[in-house]
């Protein structure tokens, strides 16, 4: 029996239907949710990114903000633009993209976004109440993923599944996420010892390590759910995909799995907030 194939791109298309429909109720109401986007220097994947995240806000009617930032910025100039987007009512979420340059405390700045508006899911308190239960923003790519296990009608209660991978908006919100849904739950790492036998006992397995195909194809079991949110310019993503068909009992595709869901649920946080 073949594999299911989580197609992030389909649901990431059917969903925009939705919010182009929520977003013209809310205009009746003379209220159009707004995503304002930092972006701070020129590294060329971040400026496609961002590209990116305005090109989606404005198919579906949403209003995007803009604001580029030079290269030699500092923490405290970065803070003073969130605090001004934080006071003004017509912008509904902000997302400072990452990464930011060398002499910035990213993680100050982050903090600095009010919660109401981290529609990126990045702040310390976001995560912290996500982890607890309460509502919150979830980080976007792990938040996709969920809504792709929902979907799809994944029963993971009871499983075991492994995250590879421990990032702040990445591994570590993904595994409280699978907590809070009642999986069984192992952080690793590209430092964990015998991190194959690890894997090979998953029941779900999550690559998001950062590393071109780190999950070899003959470590997942048999039945696995096998989740890959890493992408590359090799077009891969971390996890050995060739064959996976034979092998797991879902998978997401690279491309069209999961990397269509992170935008996807920026744009859906932010219609969320502006609702709020």
């Amino acid at each position: 029996m073949k594999a299911t194939i989580l197609n992030g791109k389909s649901l990431a298309i059917k969903t925009e239907e939705h919010i182009k429909e929520e977003v013209n109720k809310l205009k009746t109401h003379n209220v159009v949710p707004q995503l304002a986007t930092i972006l701070v220097g020129h590294d060329p994947a971040s400026e496609t990114y961002v590209k990116m995240k305005q090109n989606t806000c404005n198919r579906v009617g949403m209003k995007s903000m803009a604001i580029e930032l030079p290269e030699s910025t500092s923490t405290e100039e970065l803070l003073n633009v969130i605090q001004k987007l934080n006071e003004d009512d017509m912008v509904h979420g902000i997302l400072l993209q990452h990464p930011v340059p060398k002499q910035i405390d990213e993680r100050k700045c982050f903090d600095k976004i009010d919660i109401k508006k981290d529609v990126d899911g990045v702040t310390c308190l976001g995560y912290g109440k996500m982890s607890m239960g309460e509502s919150a923003f979830g980080s976007c790519t792990p938040a996709g993923i969920i809504r792709l296990i929902k979907h799809y009608e994944l029963n993971i209660e009871g499983l075991n599944a492994v995250v590879v991978g421990r990032s702040p908006i990445l591994g570590k919100p993904m595994a409280m996420m699978l907590l809070n849904m009642n999986a069984t739950v192992t952080i690793c790492h590209s430092r964990t010892n015998d991190l194959e036998n690890i894997i090979n006992k998953a029941d779900l397995v999550v690559g998001a390590v950062g590393i071109p195909k780190f999950i070899k194809k003959s470590w997942i079991k048999k039945g696995a759910i096998v989740i890959d949110a890493g992408y590359h310019p090799e077009k891969c993503g971390d996890i050995d995909l060739e064959g996976i068909d034979d092998i797991a009992s879902a998978y997401t595709p690279v491309p069209g799995g999961v990397g269509p869901m992170t935008i996807n649920t920026l744009i859906l946080q932010t219609l969320e907030a502006a609702k709020k």
